[in-house]
């Protein structure tokens, strides 16, 4: 148990660290850095709870896919970020309203769990034993089982999805000189080979 609290302090506090970082960082590839060592150490915390499938989605999912992908499109896009935070003080009204409510939930949660805190072993679904069942599998038997049309479904909207957004940022630009594999081998001698007569002595 000793080891188990160290290490919750430990990804609690790297988490916590990570996320102010994020935020703070005046360079955004430092910030997206920030963000990949936040979500590992988000998964650390998942696998203490016993969620290691939850774990894995994050490291694969968030790690692999979303943070990379923003890393490469901030490093491959020339974004000047000194205009964008020009009118960062005109946003700071709505900014700070959206703050104090999250603050109010979170205050609100923190005290009914202080105030009654068997109120949410009313609400929980018994779960079989540990050593029956592991996490994975038991998502697993729900998705394709129970859930399978919404899974199926959801995979649908995402790959409509991903095709939008192929077909919206695929530009026809003028004046870009593209291969045609058609014609160059529908092309004939005559129209790459030109045998030019030049009198000697003349140079070329």
């Amino acid at each position: 148990m000793m080891i188990q609290a160290l290490a919750f302090y430990l990804f609690a506090a790297v988490t916590l660290a990570s996320a102010v970082m994020v935020i703070s960082a005046r360079n955004p590839v430092h910030s997206v850095l920030f963000l990949i060592l936040a979500f590992f150490n988000a998964a650390g915390l998942f696998v203490l709870m016993g969620a290691e499938f939850l774990a894995m989605i994050l490291v694969v999912v968030y790690v692999g896919a979303v943070a990379v992908l923003f890393l490469f499109v901030v490093m491959m896009l020339d974004i000047n970020f000194v205009a964008l935070r020009e009118g960062f003080l005109q946003y700071l009204p709505v900014g700070g309203l959206i703050g104090l409510i999250l603050l109010v939930e979170l205050v609100l949660v923190v005290a009914a769990w202080s105030v009654a805190p068997d109120a949410s072993a009313l609400a929980r679904v018994p779960i079989p034993p540990p050593d029956q069942v592991d996490n994975t599998r038991a998502l697993g038997q729900v998705l394709y089982t129970k859930y399978v049309y919404l899974f199926q479904a959801s995979g649908l909207v995402l790959l409509v999805a991903m095709v939008g957004a192929i077909v919206l940022t695929l530009r026809q630009r003028e004046g870009v000189r593209r291969q045609s594999i058609a014609r160059q081998v529908a092309r004939r001698r005559e129209e790459g080979v030109e045998l030019k007569d030049m009198p000697s002595g003349s140079g070329v």
